[in-house]
């Protein structure tokens, strides 16, 4: 008996040592999940590049209230954060969103609406697109974009005779792929009055025997467009999300619209605090006199998701339909310097004003001419003034001694020009000023910095095709061999920054987007293929997996 109850006594101290045991360890269990923080999101096993100052490396990171509140290893964000929802990129690329340094969003949105001439090999072509679409859509206006007379086999502008004959009351407004030349019928013509004798400063009109062809160049243009009917602003808002759709889709988290009107600045906003549009947008405001009076008299104009903060000036045309202002004639027309846009005196005296405010300035300039004129401006009202990033948009034809300008102005520059514009851009400017153009290493030497964009849809929207010309500097067909002036190629890591957090900077942003980084929105992408590693003929075709702006999955 002696030894039974013994036996139970030992069982029962066992027991409750056990019990206890398990106690301690539900205790610390629950404890340790209790010291655990919420996170809204969680990304583990990622090969993250965070673009930060030292380009360096993570796995995952956690996202609270739409923004980055750790980086780090798997083991230590799992052990540190909870969160309901969590994405294993199994290995997958993490970068930080690409920003588009310079694009025309609202315009993609408006391209497709309108017939798309992209890729067109001849005029003939140009007019079958516009025969299917109207047959398809009826308009009462038929707007088009996207040819290049020097994509076809006959590279003089074309002739609206042909448009004349198949629609003869139905004006057509058919824009060059740059922007900076309109193809317009008779019907489009009678809507401006516009004849032989109609003049226009910073534009022309195309001529052959005496009469108009129907080619309206730079500020020509706005003859006819000041009196094409102006699209609703429902037409306006589906533009915009068709855009953002595009966008997402390729993995860009902002924008910078090169030239917005007041009123398409403020549907943006609506549409932002409506939650229809998650696509951030530097605005850039379109310069008239109104928009510069409003906007310095206002300030700056700062959401999450909106930044109005600067203006969009036009310094010349493009070098495609010479328009581009040189030093020296055109080396395929001696007798042709190009257009300047904007009046020197206007824009010093607009240059002036800006300075005094806490706006930007950037100005389109392609031409070496229209490239010193905007440095010397800028240098000159800038004087003494710290930190303005003022912004050459393009800086696509700079003579030699003109880059040490750049020193305190930023060149804003698209790497897919110079692969659209290498086989005719030398039959332009001469082969002594083509080593002058495009010269994106030279650029990044005299600033220290690049941002870098496409000019969408001047160029195509994917960010990849914009990195491949960056450091390729070859179109899709691999050409040239070797690669075009490749001393001006930039690195990987110069491409990545200059697409992330050197845009972010551009835009005076850089404390909050361009790198993933504690306290900066959760603006990411997943890609299936390292684009630092991957062999370089594959980066056109890398996929964007994911999309996060805020945290959210687009």
């Amino acid at each position: 008996m002696k030894s039974k109850r013994h036996q139970l006594m030992r069982s029962s101290k066992i027991i409750v040592r056990n019990s206890m045991l398990i106690i301690v360890i539900l205790f610390t269990v629950f404890s340790c999940q209790k010291e655990k923080q919420q996170a809204d999101l969680m990304v583990t096993n990622a090969n993250i590049y965070t673009v930060d100052n030292a380009f360096s490396k993570a796995e995952a990171l956690a996202v609270k209230d739409g923004k980055i509140i750790a980086v780090g290893t798997t083991k230590n964000i799992e052990e540190t954060y909870s969160s309901v929802d969590t994405i294993n990129a199994d290995g997958k690329t993490l970068l930080p969103g690409f920003i588009d340094a310079h694009c025309h969003f609202l315009g993609l949105g408006y391209n497709q609406q309108a017939v798309d001439l992209v890729g067109t090999k001849s005029f003939e072509g140009v007019v079958k697109r516009v025969l299917d679409f109207q047959n398809k859509h009826h308009k009462d206006f038929i707007l088009g974009r996207g040819w290049d007379q020097n994509d076809w086999e006959d590279k003089s502008f074309p002739n609206k005779t042909l448009l004349d004959k198949l629609y003869p009351n139905t004006p057509i407004a058919l824009t060059r792929i740059d922007g900076h030349a309109i193809l317009c019928n008779q019907a489009a013509l009678d809507l401006g009055e516009v004849t032989i004798n109609s003049k226009v400063d910073g534009g022309e009109l195309i001529t052959e025997n005496g009469k108009l062809t129907g080619v309206l160049v730079d500020n020509a243009e706005a003859l006819v467009m000041d009196y094409w009917p102006k699209p609703s602003r429902k037409d306006e808002v589906d533009a915009l999300l068709e855009a953002q759709k595009i966008c997402f889709d390729l993995g860009l988290t902002t924008v910078d619209d090169a030239g917005l009107s007041k009123t398409s600045i403020e549907i943006i906003d609506s549409l932002h605090q409506s939650g229809d549009l998650n696509m951030r947008v530097y605005a850039m405001v379109s310069y008239t006199p109104e928009h510069l009076d409003y906007y310095l008299n206002k300030g700056v104009i700062k959401t999450e998701k909106l930044n109005v903060r600067s203006f969009k000036f036009y310094a010349d045309g493009a070098l495609g339909s010479r328009g581009a202002m040189l030093k020296e004639p055109y080396s395929d027309k001696p007798e042709h310097l190009g257009l300047l846009l904007t009046d020197l005196d206007t824009f010093e005296n607009a240059a002036t004003r800006i300075a005094n405010s806490e706006y930007q300035m950037n100005t389109h300039a392609i031409g070496d001419s229209a490239n010193l004129a905007v440095l010397q401006t800028y240098n000159k009202v800038l004087t003494g003034k710290q930190d303005r990033r003022w912004r050459v948009e393009h800086a696509q034809v700079v003579s030699q001694k003109d880059f040490d300008l750049y020193k305190n102005v930023m060149p804003s520059i698209q790497p897919t020009h110079a692969t659209s514009d290498m086989y005719w851009a030398e039959d332009r400017v001469g082969s002594e000023r083509i080593k002058g153009a495009y010269a994106y290493k030279k650029l990044l030497e005299a600033y220290g910095k690049v941002a870098l964009g496409t000019d969408f849809p001047v160029e195509r929207v994917s960010p990849f095709l914009t990195f491949y010309a960056a450091v390729a500097r070859q179109d899709l067909e691999q050409y040239p061999k070797g690669g075009f002036q490749m001393e001006n190629a930039l690195s990987r890591e110069e491409t990545l920054k200059g697409m992330t957090i050197w845009a972010a900077y551009s835009n005076f942003e850089e404390h909050e987007k361009g790198s993933i980084e504690t306290g900066k929105f959760a603006d990411f992408i997943i890609l299936d293929k390292d684009i630092m590693t991957v062999d370089v003929s594959e980066i056109p075709t890398i996929k964007v997996l994911k999309t996060v702006v805020g945290g959210e999955v687009q």
